[in-house]
């Protein structure tokens, strides 16, 4: 409960918008005023929400003070109850006190807000003081563990598999707990973390449609403040999957997973109200911006704690699974986000419609709120249907070893060349089209290159597994220059078929190579470890193997990331400098060049270092590489 009580403090900023409140920032180049508004109905169903939550926090406390002081419960109950108490009383005066000194009714929700950070910060720092007490007594296990974590990476501490929580005992290698239970956990785990990957994909491009239609809806947007709006959800998404990356080893992939596919609802509700108002300043638009990127990051650690769960013969598939299902969030937002927006989803929750320049009405906050109840589900499942794996738990420090690694480098080049190119494309193609071929409706179209490259990176998995991810990943590179000569040829043709194909093309190819790129990493580090760490025994070269993966696979994937902040900016400023985007396409296939070259240089030509591994498939077979 120590981050629910976060979420209830972020819940109370919506609640600011009750009763309508108009705001005066003095920015640099003058005041900027905007004005919050929610209307009654809402306001209720979140005081409930609220209340519900406080209820449980309440709970939790109380729940938590025998297992932290076991020998003075009554005590502690009783001065906990009272302080408690004492809430009801000195609150509402604080409310009424601060209602008199500034006039804003919603300064209550601030006192709320400030009270329930506060409670947060000092809760934390509490545990850490008594953890690093018996650290210094020598008793590092006389501390316990809130009772949800109970036994997560505890010396000593042995937990039974059950249907949620932590896995003491996890040997995917082996064939009889493989089957016999391993299987049917490793694959629920998978599709929840799936599910949640999807919701997560959709919200952090979601932009790629909205910024296309604010400015009919009354928005005076300039072309590069689109493209602005269409960037930034990459670029914050890529910067925070480098931190993500080594997150699920530290916190564990339920309680990671959990909380952040609930902090999806932060952007998801912020979308809903700020497109309602043209009045909404560009300032707030950028913050909800970066703010989406929260569902860029979690790619890093979904893949990280999938990777743990199954053994190396079928964790390039599942991987691919993973990976490309959740992409398929990115098509599923495209097609359904158009399509919501027209219908008034929520009735009175929803709030007003928009009327567009051409007099059609609009529900453009449904392209937020849409998300709302699916993102619950997602947490609900995260936290009651998914595991710990104890054995993969390791702190930052232990996976820090990858930086060092060239290889790790090498792989983020490539990565960047496959799914920067997908999600790059994704985020830019909507408004890249709107503008290029005005005449055409386009947006009816943009989910279908998403969808392509979704299906074809969680069906092409096994291919990897069977040839070799660095031959697939070689003619991948191959295919990516050719269709980027033929979008080149498109454009100067003005022949938006002939685009579209390409674009197409370009789709399916770097989701084949999503899945191919992530299937050398283990076999790479596995060798990469055996090489520098000889005398190492050989159980202990393989977990370290299978933990540095993770990690590059996580870090990888954030490097990466960041094409979906460079691709629409070099589309943006191409378009800007030269009139239009061929440019951007020959710097992208340059790029694609280089990366064809160092896959045959440093892996699948005759001096790679998976040119054998990779046409011997009978050795991957018995041998301990991962695949």
């Amino acid at each position: 409960m120590l981050y629910v009580t976060f979420g209830i403090s972020v819940l109370t900023t919506f609640m600011l918008s009750y009763p309508p409140t108009t705001y005066i920032i003095e920015g640099v180049r003058g005041p900027i005023t905007f004005r919050t508004e929610m209307g009654l109905v809402p306001f209720l169903v979140t005081i409930f929400v609220l209340g519900f939550f406080m209820s449980l926090g309440k709970a939790a406390v109380f729940k938590h003070i025998p297992v932290y002081y076991p020998n003075h419960v009554g005590a502690v109950g009783g001065l906990v109850g009272m302080i408690g108490g004492l809430g009801g009383f000195v609150l509402p005066l604080a409310f009424g006190s601060l209602l008199d000194l500034t006039g804003v009714w919603t300064s209550c929700f601030v006192l709320l807000f400030v009270l329930a950070s506060v409670a947060l910060t000092w809760m934390h720092f509490a545990i850490r003081q008594m953890e690093r007490a018996a650290l210094r007594r020598g008793e590092p296990g006389q501390v316990p563990e809130l009772p949800e974590m109970q036994g997560f990476g505890e010396p000593g501490i042995t937990v039974p598999p059950r249907r949620a929580g932590p896995i003491a005992d996890w040997r995917p290698e082996d064939e009889e707990f493989w089957k016999k239970g391993g299987r049917a956990v490793a694959r629920r785990n998978l599709w929840i973390s799936t599910y949640c990957l999807m919701l997560s994909f959709a919200v952090w491009m979601v932009w790629s449609v909205v910024v296309a239609r604010l400015p009919a809806i009354g928005f005076d947007f300039s072309t590069d403040q689109l493209f602005w709006l269409a960037a930034l959800p990459g670029l914050s998404g890529a910067t925070l999957r480098i931190f993500y990356a080594f997150l699920v080893p530290v916190f564990g992939g339920r309680l990671w997973t959990t909380l952040s596919t609930g902090s999806l609802l932060i952007p998801a509700f912020g979308i809903g109200y700020a497109v309602q108002s043209p009045d909404t300043p560009y300032l707030i638009f950028l913050v909800l911006a970066l703010l989406c990127g929260l569902g860029g990051g979690n790619f890093a650690s979904s893949m990280a704690n999938i990777s743990f769960f199954f053994p190396k013969a079928e964790k390039g598939n599942a991987l691919a699974l993973n990976a490309g299902l959740g992409n398929l969030g990115v098509s599923v937002m495209q097609f359904l986000v158009p399509v919501v927006v027209t219908m008034s989803l929520f009735g009175a929750l929803g709030g007003q419609a928009q009327t567009a320049s051409d007099g059609a009405q609009l529900w453009m906050q449904n392209a937020g709120f849409v998300w709302v109840p699916l993102i619950i589900l997602g947490s609900i499942a995260a936290w009651f249907g998914m595991n710990d794996i104890l054995s993969a738990k390791s702190s930052f420090a232990d996976q820090a070893a990858i930086f060092g690694r060239l290889h790790t480098w090498l792989m983020c080049w490539l990565y960047t060349g496959t799914f920067g190119t997908f999600i790059g494309m994704s985020a830019g193609f909507p408004l890249l089209a709107k503008l290029v071929f005005p005449e055409v409706n386009a947006l009816k179209y943009a989910f279908i290159g998403p969808l392509l490259g979704a299906v074809s990176r969680a069906a092409t998995g096994w291919v990897s597994d069977r040839y070799g991810g660095a031959r697939v990943s070689f003619w991948v590179f191959v295919v990516q220059i050719a269709a980027t000569v033929g979008m080149i040829w498109s454009l100067d043709a003005r022949s938006f078929s002939g685009f579209f194909v390409m674009v197409l093309l370009l789709f399916v190819a770097s989701g084949v190579g999503n899945a191919s790129t992530f299937q050398m990493v283990p076999g790479i580090m596995r060798r990469e470890v055996d090489r520098t760490e000889p005398n190492v025994p050989e159980p202990q070269r393989r977990s370290q193997a299978e933990r540095e993966s993770a990690a590059v696979i996580g870090f990888t994937s954030a490097i990466a990331a960041y094409g979906a902040f460079y691709i629409p900016k070099a589309y943006g400023s191409s378009i800007q400098l030269t009139g239009t985007a061929d440019a951007a396409l020959w710097g992208f296939l340059f790029f694609y060049l280089s990366c064809a070259a160092l896959t045959w240089f440093a892996y699948s030509g005759p001096r790679g270092v998976l040119h054998d591994l990779e046409r011997r498939p009978r050795l991957r077979t018995t041998s301990t590489v991962p695949a």
